[in-house]
């Protein structure tokens, strides 16, 4: 299994609302892609790296799915969007599990 979890920074003129659009397309993800064995996504809650708003974390069956979740049209248009409301870095990391 992997595990890949990503931090996301948006700028000050991202809303709430978006930061909560990009929390919900993500988490649909699931509904359309397979291979996933969890996802989850949400709002930062610790103080020491609170510059970055939001966590996305999925958790795939084996390489082949993460390869094809990261070809896949529906989690491009996600991280278009993301993008698009404001994103200006992001971490990203994959560990085996």
């Amino acid at each position: 299994m992997i595990q890949r979890t990503v931090l996301l920074k948006f700028a000050e003129t991202t809303t709430q609302e978006q930061l909560q659009e990009v929390v919900s397309s993500f988490t649909a993800l699931k509904n359309v892609l397979t291979g996933i064995n969890e996802i989850h996504a949400g709002f930062n809650l610790a103080e020491k790296s609170k510059e970055f708003q939001v966590i996305l974390m999925v958790r795939f069956e084996n390489q082949a799915a993460l390869d094809a979740y990261t070809a896949n049209e529906d989690h491009q248009a996600v991280a278009a969007f993301i993008r698009e409301v404001g994103r200006v870095d992001s971490i990203g990391v994959d560990i085996e599990l």
